[in-house]
């Protein structure tokens, strides 16, 4: 296994584990039963993931050769779904956390996937947006909720850093890529903190 195999599976575990406990909470908020958890986990883990291969031409089928991923998706799911209520209300609190990490990791893993196949640098942000929000946006309108990129706080603008970096060859070697997560998750976090906003203009005049 060479290097980037080895970056790209360990930013895919990262990712996997942190959207499908997020995608799992979500679901359980909401009241879905076990299939729905299950569901809702295995989207959020791996729905922008699947919109990522369409784009940049990686054949849909290989979600079927991940077998690690589904495994450990659906073993994180499971653990949230059997853990006390209380722990659950606690990990509420870290709803946020898991989001940035899951953005973080999926940015960067898809960003790897496009640079790998020598795409643009247009084609690597795309991957790098797509694989870090994809899953959450499918997740939030399965649940009934406005997509948490379409609010107010800042969130894919970090995905596109992301590939941008990427791209732009400033980030290789584990060490820089695991320094570029790190960023990234520190910077959603403070948006978060401080409400960072994106511009907005609003029609409703009520």
């Amino acid at each position: 296994m060479n290097l980037l195999e080895i970056n790209l599976q360990l930013f895919s575990i990262i990712g996997t584990v942190a959207f499908a406990v997020s995608g799992a909470i979500v679901a359980m908020e909401e009241d879905y039963d076990i299939l729905g958890v299950f569901v809702l986990a295995l989207v959020t883990a791996f729905g922008g993931g699947v919109v990522r291969n369409i784009l940049i031409g990686i054949p849909v089928t290989t979600l079927w050769e991940q077998g690690l991923y589904l495994n450990t998706a659906i073993i994180a799911a499971a653990l949230v779904f059997i853990v006390p209520t209380s722990w659950i209300r606690r990990w509420k609190t870290w709803e946020l956390i898991f989001d940035a990490i899951g953005l973080g990791a999926f940015s960067i893993q898809g960003a790897l996937y496009a640079s790998n196949m020598g795409h643009p640098i247009s084609a690597i942000i795309v991957a790098a947006v797509m694989t870090g929000i994809g899953g959450g946006i499918i997740r939030d309108i399965l649940a009934g909720r406005k997509p948490l990129v379409f609010r107010d706080e800042i969130y894919a603008v970090w995905s596109m850093l992301s590939g941008l970096l990427i791209g732009l060859g400033w980030f290789q070697g584990s060490y820089h890529l695991l320094t570029l997560f790190v960023l990234i998750v520190f910077l959603r976090m403070v948006s978060v903190f401080f409400k960072w906003r994106l511009p907005k203009r609003s029609l409703n005049l009520k």
